[in-house]
């Protein structure tokens, strides 16, 4: 799928730090499935096919359905209800610029392949827009307001000890004593290591009550701690230091965000109002 709010296309990733290149929710990196499109395609024909109904675009049932079904693929999870309705939007602009592109005709001289309609029509649409002036504030400004994506995060070493067999409250906490008396427990589980997980990350393999708890730990002991699939043994190894980004040594990387930001806005600003031009209705299974 052509994402207005992004020029770029890649796989959903997790946040790193800017300075080695950082997904942002504002560019919509869980929007960027070039196949989603073309799974689209057969039911944005089965139900904006005909002549008649050229200024109408009906957002079905099946919309939802294959931004579910990519998204899960792609993530190994169900979409929130914020995220299929950013999904769904996302669809609805390209499907805005699909019926902009065939009505400027631009699929002439190529084979018509919704993508490439979609890329073209959107070129159309950048000639019109402009980057606004801006100086240095501007940038010290959109930069202290984004903090957060800058600023190294706080990241925590740990270790998770594997039961074999049942995973039960009392039976993790029994293995987490023998760990705790001694070496004796090792050989009933398998050990795995993470190396320098911020908040974030702990928050979505294991969950947020899991994430606050683990951080409040004393490091080299082992607990019993409760996570959204369950009882584990865990230990807190070692916590680094998060620390704060600086504008000065910064300073290319948040004007070329700033840029890309700003183009974006301008570009679904010119697509949304496009998309003014047409009635939206939406059915069964379809709405937002």
């Amino acid at each position: 799928m052509i994402n207005p709010l992004s020029r770029t296309q890649s796989t959903p990733s997790l946040p790193m730090n800017p300075s080695r290149s950082v997904p942002a929710w504002l560019r919509e990196p869980l929007l960027h499935f070039a196949v989603l499109g073309l799974l689209l395609f057969a039911a944005d024909h089965l139900i904006n096919g005909s002549a008649d109904q050229a200024k109408t675009i009906v957002v079905g049932a099946e919309v939802d359905q294959e931004a579910r079904e990519v998204f899960k693929a792609a993530r190994g999870q169900d979409p929130t209800p914020e995220q299929l309705a950013a999904l769904r939007q996302v669809w609805l602009d390209n499907e805005v610029l699909y019926r902009e592109g065939l009505a400027l005709r631009v699929n002439e001289g190529d084979s018509a392949i919704r993508e490439r309609v979609i890329f073209k029509a959107l070129n159309v649409v950048e000639t019109g827009v402009r980057l606004p002036p801006f100086d240095e504030k501007t940038l010290r400004d959109w930069f202290e307001s984004r903090r957060s994506k800058y600023d190294e995060p706080v990241r925590y070493d740990f270790q998770e000890a594997v039961l074999t067999g049942e995973n039960t409250e009392e039976t993790v906490r029994a293995f987490v004593a023998e760990l705790n008396g001694s070496s004796s427990g090792d050989a009933k589980a398998g050990l795995r290591i993470f190396k320098g997980r911020p908040h974030a990350n702990l928050v979505q393999s294991y969950g947020e009550a899991f994430a606050q708890t683990l951080e409040q730990l004393p490091p080299g002991e082992w607990r019993a701690l409760k996570t959204r699939e369950g009882w584990r043994a865990m230990r807190l190894d070692a916590i680094t230091p998060g620390r704060a980004a600086s504008f000065e040594d910064l300073r290319s990387v948040v004007q070329q965000d700033w840029t890309d930001e700003t183009m974006a806005a301008q570009r679904t600003a010119a697509v949304r109002e496009l998309a003014k031009k047409y009635t939206i209705r939406y059915v069964a299974g379809g709405q937002p």
